[in-house]
């Protein structure tokens, strides 16, 4: 495969200052088994982040709670190791337990606290886009936006971003602090936060699709995804990606991975051009 195989027109402005290819990597799985620990290869999972950059993936979301801490670490080891300089962003607000959950924790003083961490980890004075990870039903939600608020008057991020939001939410946000990005759980056959993509592109704000492939094999959707991509030698994940990225301009999908191959084989799918009728094809899948 050739490096490099993004459109150079197909980039988006995230908080209408950092110019990244909508098309970017998830960095969760490079940890160990359950997003927890190290994984068992540490220099397989920094080489997929080397071949990310060599394909010209300038976009990388990590949080501090994958591993938790591990994804952030292996990321700054892996990127000092190349002549590259992505857009990282990162998240906090949400712990890690071995037992599989992922409780939240929004408290401001913990996320002062966590931004620290994250800092250190990544190796960075500055972090390029720090995400609320998800709202905290035990802590006021604004007070929590505040702490992104101080974080970014402080220096220490550049640019405040949002995850599991309402629009209400995200409007509550906006009146307090400049939001670049919101990361909501959506792809071509979930498409519960349609009204918050919808604010995302009125605000000009971007939209990172989280589990951008989570429905490729359910029942209703893979045949569907198949059909389309005969027409383009494509695999159903790499349409459902081509989908993300024609369905609105401002999807910035992340599609995550600790396989080089996988990895090669989801940055090609910026390559995939559908159709109009493609598009209405694809549509037509019923949402979960």
């Amino acid at each position: 495969m050739t490096d490099d195989v993004h459109n150079e027109s197909d980039t988006f402005d995230i908080g209408g200052e950092l110019t990244v290819h909508r098309l970017g990597f998830g960095a969760m799985r490079l940890t160990g088994e359950d997003i927890i620990g190290r994984p068992d290869d540490e220099q397989a999972a920094r080489e997929v982040v080397h071949r990310a950059t060599e394909l010209g993936v300038d976009f990388v979301d990590t949080a501090d709670s994958y591993g938790p801490g591990v994804s952030e670490r292996i990321l700054n080891e892996a990127l000092a190791e190349v002549d590259a300089d992505p857009v990282v962003a990162s998240k906090a607000g949400l712990l890690r337990h071995r037992e599989g959950e992922w409780p939240t924790h929004g408290d401001p003083q913990f996320l002062h606290n966590q931004v620290l961490a994250s800092l250190d980890r990544l190796g960075v004075d500055s972090i390029d886009l720090y995400q609320f990870h998800r709202p905290d039903p035990d802590t006021d939600f604004e007070d929590s936006v505040h702490a992104f608020a101080e974080m970014k008057d402080a220096g220490q991020i550049d640019h405040v971003g949002l995850s599991n939001v309402s629009v209400e939410q995200l409007d509550l946000a906006r009146d307090i602090v400049d939001i670049a990005t919101v990361q909501n759980q959506y792809n071509v056959a979930y498409r519960g936060d349609e009204d918050v993509l919808a604010a995302c592109e009125e605000y000009d704000v971007g939209f990172i699709p989280w589990g951008p492939l989570y429905t490729v094999d359910d029942d209703g959707v893979g045949g569907v995804l198949d059909e389309v991509g005969e027409a383009h030698d494509a695999s159903r994940r790499q349409v459902a990606l081509a989908w993300l990225l024609h369905h609105s301009d401002v999807t910035l999908p992340i599609p995550g991975t600790s396989s080089v191959d996988h990895l090669e084989s989801n940055v090609a799918a910026s390559q995939v051009e559908l159709t109009d009728e493609d598009m209405a094809t694809l549509n037509g899948i019923d949402p979960q």
